[in-house]
């Protein structure tokens, strides 16, 4: 008889002081993890103590290691695997109802809610990043809802959409119709589910595409990813942005904004939001 392996997940484990936690996730996706997740005194997955312990998911073991020996051994790298699927949805057990931006309030499908909101979605990240909880997604979401009346009626472009609750937000307010990229097929099946299970499914149009097969240029356009991939991607961006329009950045470190703006120098600064060490960018291109 053939025996079948369960499958196996990497994460990498470091151990930091609550002021370097930001920047090392930073560093953590800059070594190629696809999700990073804080553990502390506070947490239900306790971290070391005195300490916060970033635990990093890998796609292979191999790259997993390869990061490892990136880290300095004072952040006490280790690898830990998880074997099976159940990992998966247990995180499902704490993600409850919770306000993303004032009047902005985020529902899993498993949790009712009937309190006070400007705009209730009810998200299901699956498989792709985007849940709402990360200081990013909060800040282009608020930025959305301050600047609903930019962009009502119009179109948005949402690169690096994830779940796709930016772009579906984007559409609970006000825009048009919404054109949402990832290089994650995965997740752009799960943004499709999210933006049917809300009511836009028709007006939501989600892809691998990239950049440069879109002709379009848009009034609106989004990107919540990472600075390693916001500063080459500033020509593709730039150009996708239409006269007059606006650019909604974020994925970034408040250290970051000199160099940030240096890549998108053609473009007016209208706003910076920061949350934490956090940073969004308006921008416009006049």
């Amino acid at each position: 008889m053939v025996s079948v392996s369960e499958p196996r997940f990497p994460f990498v484990h470091v151990d930091v002081s609550e002021e370097e936690a930001d920047v090392t996730s930073s560093l953590l996706f800059d070594l190629g993890a696809q999700g990073v997740e804080e553990r502390d005194a506070t947490t239900l997955a306790k971290g070391t103590p005195g300490k916060v312990t970033l635990v990093a998911s890998f796609t292979t073991r191999e790259e997993a290691d390869a990061a490892l020996g990136e880290l300095d051994a004072s952040l006490s790298p280790r690898i830990e695997e998880i074997v099976g699927d159940a990992w998966r949805d247990a995180w499902k057990e704490h993600f409850r109802p919770f306000e993303i931006a004032p009047g902005i309030v985020i529902r899993p499908p498993w949790e009712p809610y009937d309190g006070p909101s400007r705009v209730l979605l009810e998200l299901e990240p699956g498989r792709a990043f985007g849940t709402g909880l990360h200081e990013t997604t909060s800040l282009v979401a608020g930025v959305l809802a301050e600047r609903a009346s930019d962009y009502a009626g119009k179109d948005v472009l949402d690169v690096g959409t994830g779940s796709g609750i930016l772009a579906i937000l984007a559409l609970k307010l006000g825009a048009a119709k919404a054109r949402a990229t990832d290089i994650d097929g995965d997740a752009i099946e799960v943004a499709k589910e999210n933006a049917t299970r809300n009511g836009v499914g028709d007006r939501f149009d989600a892809g691998t595409a990239g950049l440069e097969s879109i002709a379009d240029t848009f009034p609106l356009v989004l990107a919540n990813i990472e600075m390693r991939v916001l500063v080459p991607m500033a020509p593709a961006l730039i150009a996708h942005v239409a006269k007059g329009g606006l650019l909604i950045l974020s994925g970034l470190l408040v250290p970051q904004k000199a160099d940030i703006l240096a890549a998108y120098a053609e473009l007016e600064l209208v706003a910076a939001r920061e949350k934490g060490e956090w940073l969004a960018l308006v921008l416009r291109r006049v």
